[in-house]
This record gives C-alpha cells, structure tokens and sequence, in this order.
C-alpha cells in the first residue's frame, strides 16, 4: 500500500488585498518578494496553501472606465489572475519554488466528491514540492454560490485538510483593542470577541477583521490554531508561526471526524428547521432529529441536502444532512418516529 505522503503538518497562508497591493491599489511586488523569501524559508516543514486575493486589483487598470460592476470585476480578474501569478511565480522561481494556480468555486466544498478531488490533487502538488495559490474562480463563480471572501476559502481549505495552522495577514499588525493597541491573544470560544473588529472593509478588497474573526472563530473550533498578523512586520510570516506576532487565536479541542468537519464547515445550508424543547434536549443526548420535533420548517431542501437546525429563541445550534425532503417534512410533521436526520449527520455548532 503507498504510504500517505502528508508527512508534514499542513499550513494555510491567506494574503488579503490591501495586504499586498500599494494605496494606489496596485500589485506591491516588494510585499511578494518578502511573501516569497519568508515562505521560502519553512517549505521544506509545512505542506503549505497559499491564498491570495488580488487578481481583480491587478486587472483592473486594463477596464476602461471601471466602476466595480459585476462584469466588470469578472473582466478584472481575468485579467488579472494571470499577472498576479506571474508575480508570484517571478519572486518563487530564485528559490528552486514551483507554484500552481488553484481556482476554486463554493461548489467544490459543499459537494464532498469534488472536494475530495481537490485534496487529491493537492496531495500530488505537494508530492512534487510545488505550492498551490488558491482563490476564487471570480469569472465563472455564481453570484448566489461565492465565498463571502477568501477568509472563507482559507477556512474552508484549512479545515478541510485538517490544517495545524492558519494565518490572516493583513494591513494593520492584528486586532486591536479601543486604544489602538494589538491583542496578542484571543480565546475566540466567546462569540463576543466579534464586537472587537472595525465594521469597515478595506478599500480594495471584499473582507475586514469581522470575517477574519468570524473565521478564525470556525478554525478553532475545529480544531486549528489562527493568527492575525501584519503583512508589513518585518519576518511577520515567521514571527507569526512561533505566536511572536499578531493576535494568536488558540485552537479548541475537536474530536470531530473529517466527514462531520467538512459537514460542519464546507457543506452548503439548503434550508433551516425550528425544533422544540424537547427536541433540543434529545439533540443533546445525541439523539436523531425527528419530525414532532420541528415546529417550522424554513426554506427548501431535498433528501440529503444540508439544513441549520435553530432552537426556540432562534439560535443555530447544529447542521445536519437530511433523510427527507422539505415537502416529505410538512407533510409529517405529527407522525411518531419519523427521522428528519441521524444522529449521525448531526454536527452541533
């Protein structure tokens, strides 16, 4: 039998836009230059995944008259996908490094086949020393189906191969507190820690430090160390894997399978479920969802397809992959026994 090759704990490195382009909002190539010589330096420890934003900030220049419309940032990053790599590749290439481009779409994480291919494939890149740069498939992505922003398609990657470590660079050198301050450490278990991030998005890009908590919050909980740095610190990819820079965010315990963390993170919410107070509590017991258990049904969705499962007050408490479809629910709402979703397929969140 071959021997798996993941030998080497596996590292997530998401670059935002603003952190590697200039106020002017184009490519900062003294920003990859320093990603590349950083980088350069661990690729022999870490099965390593870059994901870089910035293909539309590249392309954007060659849209006359550009005003941030859909077709036109699709133009954009046409464009600019292949710039942005031959940078990449430009700064790599000194370092003996060969570099992949990996667009992917929603649909490759929500449909647990085709994100199996894409672990497999990452597997055989990283067999050959070569490091994959992920991003969104902006021109052919479905505006309903997108990432929120590659703060998700770095969770997404993280989680869904069991990633040590997952780093946020951005603009400013971490979170900060009301003084200006950085928090050098986080316990992100509290959904509070949501309030510290400035609601503002950056100029050039579709995130903020809402989404990266937001996300660094799921990685945890799944078990992945997060932290939030400073692209522009001096050795801040380094510094921030020894924790010596930026807010580190600890990983919680997670004893989850790597089916129930994919169904947990990447799956696709088709549709929601509002149960009673004794539904909750049989939840708890780690018992199957069954039909005189919900007291709404929110949405559509079909046999197999993934629901959010909301308790009275309103509150997501778990995800599940159904057995039913919506229809057959409605229609048997008070029949005893009536199993809506094993045990099983019960993720709790």
């Amino acid at each position: 039998m071959k021997k798996s090759i993941l030998k080497k704990p596996i590292l997530v490195i998401k670059f935002g836009t603003a952190s590697i382009t200039t106020n002017n909002g184009e490519l900062d190539e003294q920003v990859i230059a320093d990603i590349a010589q950083q980088v350069a330096q661990i690729h022999s420890q870490y099965h390593i995944v870059l994901v870089s934003s910035g293909a539309v900030a590249a392309g954007k220049s060659f849209i006359q008259n550009y005003k941030k419309g859909l077709s036109e940032r699709k133009a954009a990053a046409a464009i600019g996908n292949t710039l942005l790599l031959n940078k990449y590749s430009q700064y790599f290439t000194p370092y003996g490094i060969h570099i992949a481009q990996s667009l992917s779409e929603r649909t490759h994480f929500s449909n647990r086949k085709q994100f199996l291919q894409l672990k497999k494939t990452y597997e055989k890149l990283w067999e050959n020393n070569i490091i994959p740069i992920a991003n969104e498939n902006d021109v052919v992505s479905n505006l309903e189906l997108k990432f929120s922003d590659n703060d998700e398609l770095a969770t997404l990657i993280a989680v869904g191969f069991n990633a040590s470590l997952l780093l946020f660079s951005t603009s400013v050198p971490g979170v900060l507190d009301a003084k200006g301050e950085v928090i050098t450490a986080l316990d992100t278990s509290d959904k509070s820690v949501l309030q510290l991030a400035n609601k503002e998005k950056s100029a050039s890009g579709l995130g903020g430090m809402t989404s990266k908590l937001t996300y660094t919050r799921l990685a945890n909980q799944m078990g992945i160390k997060a932290v939030i740095f400073g692209i522009r610190t001096e050795d801040g990819i380094l510094k921030a894997i020894k924790g010596e820079t930026g807010t580190v965010c600890k990983a919680q315990p997670c004893s989850m399978s790597a089916r129930n963390r994919w169904l947990a993170s990447g799956s696709l919410i088709k549709g929601k479920v509002k149960v009673d107070l004794g539904a909750t509590a049989a939840l708890n017991k780690r018992f199957s969802l069954l039909a005189v258990g919900v007291k709404e049904v929110i949405g559509d969705f079909e046999h197999g397809e993934v629901i959010e499962i909301l308790d009275e007050d309103n509150h997501a408490i778990a995800v599940a992959k159904t057995r039913i479809s919506s229809g057959e629910l409605i229609k048997n709402l008070k029949t005893q026994n009536f199993e809506v979703a094993n045990a099983n397929d019960i993720v709790f969140i």
